[in-house]
């Protein structure tokens, strides 16, 4: 859940990147795609970014905060305390985002409208002001009742569940996994439909100068043929977008990265029979490579229900439903076709 705008985009058969200047060097002997834990015991941690300090800020919905984490040692602080907690689901904070120094977080499903869920709190993006002060900027949830969505497919949620955000112009593109549909959503607080997509499950996104990234989880039971990553151009994005990459079941999110490179995270192999919104079988995730063919290569496989990537130099963090954040080593190693 990409929260850094890249402001330099080539595309055509090849992505040249410009990485951030963050130090984050792979100790000696690290083999590509080596994973290690080097944070455990988060509380719902979903969405994460790298932030204008160079740390990573992890979003943690059941305990309603925002974490940061130095990429380096390990070490975790509480930056904020403010947020609504998870009441339903994957619902409270679900990414994190900086403009400029300042934070914004995403929250849903804790609105009046989630089904037997009690909620009283708002369904949208909060400014950070504060350890213990988040200030509602934009309600999602609301323009989202009054503007049902109109793809053909079952909304059992009328307020949707948003699940990542990306810094564009005066504020935010967020994607709506259930309602199908990115938003345009400005810092003064006005809330608009971006694009209506199909019934592909938006996950994660990435913005490159003008070119918008989508990770696409496909429908249930998120097969890999569904699972893609779609480029569309900016301001005005339109259907069905350029394919990008395919085969990637349950895709979460899509990253680029150094050296021509764009990365992409997998949750993993869905049970089919389970509930829409229920997470990938355990260790069943995968850090991905987009190839030349249109396809991917696997650079780490067995991760835990990942949900968020984030790209430091040569290395990844991956942030996974079991609390942890997992730094895998040596991106530009070799990887194993899939």
């Amino acid at each position: 859940m990409r929260t850094r705008q890249w402001m330099t985009l080539l595309f055509s058969t090849a992505l040249v990147l410009a990485a951030p200047a963050v130090a984050d060097a792979a100790p000696a002997g690290a083999h590509p795609g080596e994973a290690e834990v080097v944070v455990s015991g988060l509380q719902g941690a979903f969405g994460s970014t790298v932030g204008p300090d160079g740390a990573l800020y992890v979003t943690e919905g059941v305990a309603g905060q925002i974490t940061r984490v130095d990429p380096r040692t390990g070490a975790t602080s509480t930056v904020a305390d403010c947020l609504p907690k998870r009441i339903f689901g994957p619902g409270g904070a679900t990414d994190v985002a900086f403009i400029g120094s300042t934070a914004y977080a995403l929250v849903t499903l804790v609105d009046a409208s989630v089904p037997g869920a009690g909620g009283t709190s708002v369904s949208g993006i909060y400014r950070i002001d504060g350890p213990h002060t988040c200030t509602v900027v934009a309600d999602i949830g609301a323009f989202a009742i009054a503007n049902p969505p109109r793809g053909g497919f079952p909304v059992a949620v009328p307020s949707g569940v948003q699940y990542a955000m990306e810094p564009y112009g005066d504020g935010f593109v967020v994607t709506d996994g259930h309602h199908n549909r990115l938003y345009q959503v400005s810092l003064g607080g006005r809330v608009s439909q971006l694009l209506q997509l199909p019934n592909i499950v938006p996950t994660g996104l990435a913005i490159v100068g003008r070119t918008l990234f989508l990770a696409e989880a496909g429908p249930v039971p998120h097969l890999p043929q569904n699972g893609r990553v779609v480029a569309f151009r900016l301001p005005a994005p339109r259907r069905p977008g350029s394919l990008v990459a395919s085969g990637a079941p349950l895709l979460v999110d899509v990253e680029p990265g150094h050296g021509h490179r764009l990365f992409a995270l997998a949750q993993g192999h869905f049970t089919p029979g389970q509930p829409p919104g229920s997470p990938a079988d355990p260790g069943t995730g995968l850090l991905l490579r987009v190839d030349r063919d249109g396809g991917f290569d696997v650079v780490t496989d067995h991760l835990d229900r990942p949900t968020s990537l984030e790209i430091v130099r040569n290395n990844a963090y991956v942030v996974t439903l079991a609390g942890q954040v997992v730094r895998i080593h040596n991106l530009h190693g070799r990887a194993g076709s899939r």
